[in-house]
């Protein structure tokens, strides 16, 4: 019996960490990428970002800058003084690793004065009609829980009657 319990927690741990790797990657902009000419606002609504999902910047780098500001430097168009910035690459991949707002500019010319800028509002979980991130919280020791998507809490709970846990 302990055996079958240990593979049945095995199968259950397996899950999880499987549904950590379904995190979403977003191109920015779809099939237009990080450029001038795009409403990034139009692309960015009716999406939700969660925590651990990924933004990917794609970009001529002579041409562009991926930076990241605050509420107000976004408002002006201003990096002066950016969390972060990267201009070297031309693709930029950021890991969306808190909830809230997060704002991205382009720096270079007009760039962000004509548009070139996105705000995502990331959630620590998604909505049911979105996909069904369902497990959130905190443990024990204060830190966030990972979410976890709904077939994997459904296999998990299974796991856990057969395991006689619940």
């Amino acid at each position: 019996m302990a055996a079958n319990a240990s593979s049945r927690a095995t199968v259950l741990l397996f899950a999880v960490y499987a549904s950590l790797a379904s995190a979403t990657t977003y191109t920015v902009g779809g099939v237009h990428s990080w450029m001038t000419g795009v409403d990034y606002a139009d692309w960015a609504s009716g999406k939700t970002f969660v925590v651990g999902d990924k933004l990917l910047f794609s970009y001529v780098r002579t041409d562009h800058t991926v930076t990241k500001v605050s509420k107000s430097e976004y408002d002006a168009c201003s990096g002066s003084d950016a969390m972060s910035e990267d201009n070297t690459s031309g693709l930029t991949t950021v890991t969306l690793a808190t909830p809230g707002m997060h704002y991205f500019i382009c720096i270079m010319l007009d760039h962000c004065a004509g548009g070139m800028k996105l705000a995502v509002n990331v959630s620590v979980t998604a909505s049911a009609g979105s996909g069904g991130l369902e497990v959130t919280g905190t443990n024990a020791g204060g830190g966030l829980l990972v979410p976890v998507k709904a077939p994997v809490v459904a296999a998990a709970t299974v796991a856990l009657i057969e395991l006689g846990l619940l």
